[in-house]
């Protein structure tokens, strides 16, 4: 059902974006890979992906906080590999601190990238959805986008006010072949979180094994990171036939963390 249609997956150059991007053109999909990369890096994955798995990729490194280089994403795109069929919005913007402490520009980079980006983004390309009469819109949120934390006032508000734009872009698409949906990811093993579990390590002098325990213990029962392609795979379901009535919903994939 997948094979031949166009992905385009922001922040895709690594974690759960990069592995997005390989599962869906396992499946067929000509992908758009996107990231904050050089062009010699973006466009090295690029030709790798093509010739992995035989399908046309292109590479984009657009700066979503601009909207000239969102349209540019867009063409691009279109131009290169057809019309948006599949939109993952997935890259991020975030800070850390405290509200008080948050600066203006930390701020209106996490709305830029988090949420006005995934708007812009979905503007621009469900008028063809719903002219073909399909497509498939996944929205990366977090489970800080269902519930709370300190320090993480940014990142919270963006991903909760994603949600919220998941479910009004759902109902807005029912008759028209067009699914909506959010992934909240629990703690996933990405770069950000080793660059975490590396400064926690420095800090405070423990090992690695100790570290990793004393993190999930406030997290994750599960006691394991949750893998980005675990999240690759249910974004490939949310893309398929089987799952053509979920829409609007936000599914976690978090180790038991919202179970707590």
């Amino acid at each position: 059902m997948l094979k031949g249609r166009c992905a385009l997956v922001t922040g895709s150059m690594g974690g759960i974006g990069g592995a997005t991007a390989r599962k869906l053109a396992s499946l067929g999909c000509n992908v758009m890979i996107h990231g904050l990369a050089s062009p010699e890096d973006g466009n090295a994955r690029r030709d790798e992906i093509a010739a992995e798995f035989g399908v046309k990729a292109g590479f984009s490194g657009a700066d979503l906080s601009k909207l000239p280089e969102l349209d540019e994403l867009v063409a691009t795109t279109v131009r290169a590999l057809g019309p948006i069929d599949i939109l993952v919005n997935n890259a991020v913007a975030r800070g850390a601190g405290p509200i008080d402490e948050i600066s203006d520009e930390v701020w209106d980079l996490a709305v830029a990238v988090n949420l006005s980006a995934p708007f812009h983004l979905v503007r621009r390309t469900l008028p063809g959805m719903k002219k073909r009469g399909w497509g498939r819109i996944i929205n990366l949120a977090s489970n800080w986008g269902l519930t709370g934390t300190r320090n993480r006032g940014d990142y919270v508000a963006t991903k909760h006010g994603l949600v919220g734009l998941t479910r009004a872009i759902a109902l807005e698409t029912l008759e028209y072949g067009v699914t909506c949906n959010a992934i909240a990811p629990g703690a996933t093993l990405t770069p950000n979180a080793e660059r975490q579990l590396n400064k926690l390590m420095a800090d405070s002098g423990k090992d690695r094994q100790t570290v990793e325990q004393e993190f999930f213990r406030a997290r994750q029962p599960s006691g394991r990171f949750v893998r980005p392609e675990d999240v690759a795979e249910l974004i490939a379901f949310l893309c398929g036939d089987a799952a053509r009535e979920m829409t609007g919903t936000p599914i976690s994939i978090d180790g038991g963390w919202l179970a707590m």
